[in-house]
């Protein structure tokens, strides 16, 4: 008797970087859940042919801001960035506080058909703005034992805390709100996320040497901790003041820190090209898609522009995608095999749910993601206006969550 499922992916090359897996094969749903993987699977059951498609464990974006309303036009909806963009799994970045937490569970978990999770704000105000205010994020606005219980009270979406550790941050508070966000991070077992680029403009006469304060930042990590933005443009990143990658680098991953890249509005080609051609390739992509830097058509459901907009230094909308970050990687020669890992298996592992997400194991939830792997020519252009051609390109067709599908027809994936 041929074994019925509800639905079949059939024949595409289906990368599972946890298992080994890569090759031709079908994978199998039913009632929510990956069945089978193998050959001739479809006999008798609902198919989709993926034929020339790539077929992933569910992408998971380890950088989004997806609180919206609450954090102004900065918050974006978590199915746009999630499910509607081909991803089943959005990590948001600091747009939930002790304070804001319950209404993020209520307003912005709870709905999404996306999976959304969070690394809580040390800051009391969270990310309201996208950060505008610097006046908000200073030491005085941190409650430690505040983030800490809303952790404990939480760790069912919270998997750690963010921080910042930047030249306008610095010139302000030194690194005393770093030093916070690791006493909270040592009370509730919880990494720290660290922001590095410049955020806000610097206070006072004096230079805030970014190449002098690494080591002291990467001195208060441990093990499991994430270092953001390392292709920044911005002052602050991996590449030094003579244009090559920081020594302290290297120890910071010796000791077991990871790297996150947070495209975002930090993406430079020439200081990804420095840092991959050092050798050091980041554990995992973060779209960081935000309202300030993904263009989102009205008719979407954007919150009202900020009356200050055309001063925030990450103005400059454009149409955007975790795909497309990955493309990005291709055209710099990083490979296919090495890319996969940083948005599935390598993303499980930062937020310690390697038992859940990131593979496609028989029996667990099927969520699963399928790609468009094309060849052409196309030019490419960073936050500064290089442009890199390329090739190769990948571009979400449509994925499963918790297996029900959703074609990739976000407004804001790029045409």
């Amino acid at each position: 008797m041929t074994e019925q499922f509800d639905l079949v992916i059939k024949g595409g090359r289906v990368i599972d970087p946890a298992t080994g897996l890569d090759g031709i094969q079908d994978v199998a749903i039913r009632d929510g859940k990956i069945a089978a993987i193998g050959e001739g699977l479809a006999n008798g059951s609902s198919a989709i042919d993926a034929a020339g498609q790539l077929v992933m464990p569910g992408m998971i974006d380890t950088h989004a801001h997806v609180y919206e309303y609450v954090s102004g036009r900065f918050g974006l909806n978590p199915d746009l960035v999630g499910v509607r963009s081909g991803v089943t799994t959005v990590v948001d970045l600091g747009g939930a506080s002790c304070m804001t937490f319950p209404g993020f569970r209520k307003f912005i978990v709870e709905p999404a058909t996306s999976k959304v999770l969070a690394y809580i704000s040390i800051y009391t105000v969270g990310g309201l703005e996208g950060h505008y205010y610097p006046y908000l994020y200073g030491p005085g606005g941190i409650d430690v034992d505040a983030c800490v219980r809303a952790a404990d009270a939480n760790k069912d979406i919270v998997k750690g805390i963010k921080a910042h550790a930047e030249p306008g941050g610095i010139s302000r508070w030194g690194l005393e709100t770093l030093k916070l966000a690791k006493q909270a991070s040592h009370e509730s077992g919880l990494p720290v996320y660290i922001h590095l680029g410049q955020l806000w403009p610097t206070e006072g006469d004096d230079e805030i040497d970014m190449d002098k304060e690494l080591p002291e930042i990467v001195a208060l990590l441990d093990k499991g901790d994430i270092l953001a933005h390392p292709f920044t443009r911005h002052p602050g990143g991996f590449v030094n003041k003579e244009g090559k990658l920081h020594p302290i680098v290297r120890e910071a991953i010796d000791k077991g820190v990871l790297i996150d890249i947070g495209h975002g509005s930090h993406f430079s080609f020439d200081m990804a090209r420095r840092v991959l051609d050092a050798g050091v390739l980041p554990t995992t992509v973060g779209a960081d898609m935000h309202g300030y830097n993904t263009h989102v058509p009205p008719e979407a459901g954007t919150p009202d522009d900020h009356p200050d907009d055309e001063m925030h230094m990450f103005a400059g909308q454009a149409k955007f995608s975790l795909c497309h970050a990955m493309t990005e990687l291709l055209a710099m020669g990083v490979s296919l095999e090495d890319i996969v890992p940083m948005v599935t298996s390598n993303c499980a592992m930062m937020l310690g749910m390697e038992d859940e997400l990131g593979s496609l194991v028989v029996g667990r939830t099927a969520d699963i993601s399928v790609l468009n792997f094309e060849t052409g020519d196309w030019e490419l252009h960073d936050n500064g206006q290089v442009t890199v051609k390329t090739d190769r390109r990948l571009t979400p067709a449509f994925c499963l969550r918790a297996g029900q599908r959703f074609d990739a027809d976000a407004p804001i994936l790029p045409e």
